[in-house]
C-alpha cells in the first residue's frame, strides 16, 4: 500500500485493474491519479470491448480513501511533526513571538507554516495555529492580514492558504538557525 512517494490501493472490476494514487502525506480527498489497465488474466472478448461506464460507476472510491486513511499519517500528526521541525530549527512562530513581537520574521514563520498547513489539506488551519502559539483564532487571523499586507503572503479568494512571497522567501533564508549568532 504505501510507497516511497505515495500511496496506492488497487480494486478490481470486471477486466480491470484500477489503481488509485495519492501523495505521501494526510489524505484528505480522493486519489490525485486513476489508471486503469487490463487485468491479468482478463478475457480477450472484455478487453476488447474497452472500459464500460459500469466498471467507472463500480469503483469505490470512499472505500479506497478509508483504506489509504488507515495508512497515512493524520493532518494531526504531520501537524506535530512540523511543530517539531520548526522548533528544532530556531525558527519558530511561537519562539518568535514571545522574543519579538508581531515582528517581521514572525510573520514570515506564521505564514510558512499557515501555508504549508493550507496546502496539504489541514481543515482550519488558523484555528491549529492559535493553539501553536498560544493566542486567539482571531488574533492569529489579524496577524496573517498583516503578513498580507506587508507584502509576505499572498491571497487565494475564498480558501485557506496563499503564498509565500519572494519577500517572504528571502526573509526566511535570512532568519538565524538555533543556536546561531543573534
Amino acid at each position: 500500500m504505501a510507497y516511497e512517494n505515495g500511496f496506492e490501493i488497487t480494486q478490481h472490476q470486471g477486466a480491470w485493474d484500477i489503481r488509485m494514487w495519492w501523495p505521501t502525506g494526510p489524505v484528505t480527498g480522493g486519489p490525485q491519479r486513476i489508471t486503469i489497465e487490463q487485468a491479468k488474466d482478463a478475457p480477450a472478448r472484455d478487453v476488447a470491448r474497452g472500459i464500460s461506464t459500469t466498471v467507472l460507476r463500480r469503483l469505490d472510491l470512499t472505500d479506497a480513501v478509508r483504506a489509504v486513511q488507515e495508512h497515512a499519517p493524520s493532518i494531526e500528526e504531520q501537524a506535530r511533526e512540523i511543530t517539531q521541525a520548526i522548533e528544532e530549527s530556531g525558527k519558530g512562530a511561537g519562539r518568535l513571538l514571545a522574543d519579538q513581537g508581531v515582528s517581521a520574521p514572525y510573520l514570515v514563520a506564521l505564514s510558512t507554516v499557515y501555508v504549508h498547513m493550507a496546502n496539504t489539506g489541514a481543515t482550519r488551519p488558523v484555528d491549529w495555529l492559535a493553539r501553536l502559539i498560544e493566542r486567539r483564532p482571531e488574533t492569529v487571523r489579524d496577524h496573517l492580514k498583516k503578513a498580507r499586507r506587508d507584502g509576505y503572503l499572498s491571497s487565494l479568494t475564498g480558501k485557506a492558504g496563499g503564498e509565500l512571497t519572494d519577500k517572504a522567501r528571502a526573509a526566511l533564508d535570512s532568519m538565524p538557525e538555533a543556536g546561531g549568532a543573534e
